[in-house]
């Protein structure tokens, strides 16, 4: 494990799947691990396996493709952080130790604060499920990292970017387009214009695809350097890092850029 102080790790599992290093702690956001989920698969090869314990997981939302419990059980975490209304869902499927947060609110992971964030995204689990609000996560430790979840613009952006190095940004989705609520290449690029991080990665893009649609990887890539097209024009101060499926990048404290491999 990385001790305090040095160099923040991020892997992309894939989808918003990110396992993320820091300070001691490691954390994994929405799992989501299985080669088919309903009317998604799986266009990449398998995920990486990720390995020991993990000292949180922190769900974003309720949707199928960021709460999904099969995969949530192939992880062992010490807590589970999800949205408030959330822990019923997980508590009635035998997941202990889940840890209800409202915007706002903060728990210290080891040496590490997480944060829980506003997220402007509509979130209800599908079909007959309760609104349940949607959340970001700011991570601040020796570096201070944003998962943004699903999210669309939002106003509290700029107050989040103070001093941010890293945002795990949306750019795209499953279907052939992402609908109100989401981030697609153009409006992730206007977020960064708003949290100014040193580094961004784009996210939820290039992994599961409806069945039906097409699946080139190499096709569902041009989504991540569309993004980059546009950050380039809007935000050329932030540096995009586009990571495959299984990469990390590598991210020391007084760098600029990382190192992805």
């Amino acid at each position: 494990m990385p001790e305090l102080g040095q160099p923040l790790r991020i892997v992309w599992i894939g989808h918003s799947t990110v396992l993320i290093e820091t300070d001691g702690a490691r954390m994994l956001t929405d799992p989501l691990l299985r080669p088919r989920v309903a009317h998604v698969r799986r266009v990449i090869e398998n995920p990486p396996a990720i390995g020991g314990e993990l000292d949180a997981v922190l769900l974003s939302h309720v949707h199928h493709d960021h709460l999904d419990f099969p995969s949530l059980g192939l992880v062992r975490a010490h807590r589970i952080l999800v949205p408030r209304g959330a822990g019923r869902l997980l508590e009635r499927r035998g997941f202990k130790n889940v840890v209800e947060l409202e915007e706002g609110e903060e728990l210290s992971i080891g040496s590490v604060t997480v944060l829980a964030t506003h997220a402007a995204h509509d979130a209800r689990r599908w079909p007959y499920g309760t609104v349940v609000p949607a959340l970001g996560y700011l991570i601040r430790g020796s570096a201070q990292l944003y998962f943004a979840g699903d999210t669309d613009l939002f106003e509290g952006m700029v107050e989040l970017g103070l001093g941010l190095d890293v945002a795990l940004l949306p750019i795209d989705g499953w279907g052939p387009r992402v609908g109100p609520g989401h981030l697609d290449p153009r409006l992730a690029a206007e977020a960064l214009r708003l949290l100014t991080p040193r580094v961004a990665v784009p996210i939820h893009w290039g992994t599961y695809r409806r069945i039906g649609l097409h699946g080139d990887v190499a096709k569902l890539r041009e989504r991540a350097e569309l993004f980059r097209r546009f950050a380039e024009e809007l935000a050329p101060e932030v540096d995009v890092q586009i990571l495959m499926p299984g990469e990390r990048l590598d991210l020391p404290l007084a760098a600029s850029a990382g190192e992805a491999r």
